[in-house]
């Protein structure tokens, strides 16, 4: 048996389908990680996520912010926006088994048999790993509960910024899902630049990329992310992997294999 870690698939069918002939992925013994973005921008949104859904028994997936962006639009919270390739799945016959089961996919997944974590973002720093697990898991219930439509009315927006104990709400789960969806760069204070997307090496003045806060809180596991394909897979932090290679945007699909720590990147 072999697990391995995946980063975005975007709606990129055929490199997903490539990659799993390149790792010899055996459905009967093997386990996949993705890390959120399954769908959205890429060529096929609808294929990925029927094929994805088709491995479910095989697949722990945790939502990106493309993945909560879909069901939002699903829910009627927000328009299609110009560049989506959403309208195949949105228009399919099979939309609400595909949609209810990404809806019930968790903010973070965690992986005990290689001491890992999963998010689509990564950990916000200055949490504590049972921090993170706890704020995971308040808005997952929010998603599976009376109060989704709510959620998705409220989900979008930059502030608050910083986490406070006191948020409660609407307001509380946008911060959450900010942190574990579009975390790239923060402060010494914990709080996001949501509006800074390139390089690790170009931080907006007084800002850092996530993984090296220098009080980072959550040493002591493995935590894999995707999200940000301006990494190229790289953040040069002991067990902090990035996974995102861009595959939608020209570059490789990637897998860490967890038993190993071995790389495959697709080109197809």
């Amino acid at each position: 048996m072999s697990d391995y870690a995946i980063g975005d698939l975007q709606g990129c069918l055929e490199p997903f389908n490539c990659l799993l002939k390149q790792i010899n992925f055996n459905a009967d013994r093997d386990r996949l990680f993705l890390a959120g973005d399954l769908v959205n921008r890429g060529p096929d949104s609808l294929g990925t996520l029927r094929r994805v859904y088709e491995l479910r028994d095989n697949v722990h997936t945790v939502l990106g912010n493309h993945d909560l962006h879909l069901l939002a639009v699903a829910q009627g919270s927000t328009d299609s926006r110009r560049k989506d390739t959403l309208t195949d799945i949105l228009e399919a016959p099979d939309r609400n088994a595909l949609l209810g089961w990404l809806q019930d996919c968790p903010l973070l997944v965690d992986i005990p048999e290689h001491q890992a974590v999963m998010t689509h973002a990564g950990i916000p720093p200055l949490w504590t790993l049972a921090q993170a697990r706890e704020r995971a898991r308040e808005v997952e219930q929010v998603l599976r509960g009376p109060q989704v439509g709510e959620y998705f009315a409220n989900m979008y927006g930059n502030q608050p910024a910083g986490w406070n104990d006191d948020l409660q709400g609407p307001e509380r789960w946008r911060v959450i899902t900010n942190h574990f969806t579009r975390m790239r760069f923060v402060n010494l204070a914990g709080e996001l630049d949501l509006a800074t997307k390139g390089e690790a090496d170009a931080p907006p003045e007084g800002f850092m990329p996530w993984f090296q806060h220098p009080h980072r809180q959550a040493t002591d596991t493995r935590i894999l992310f995707g999200h940000w394909a301006a990494l190229e897979g790289h953040t040069d932090v002991p067990g902090v992997d990035a996974l995102d290679t861009g595959c939608v945007w020209g570059g490789s699909l990637t897998a860490l294999r967890l038993d190993d720590l071995t790389r495959i990147a697709c080109h197809c």
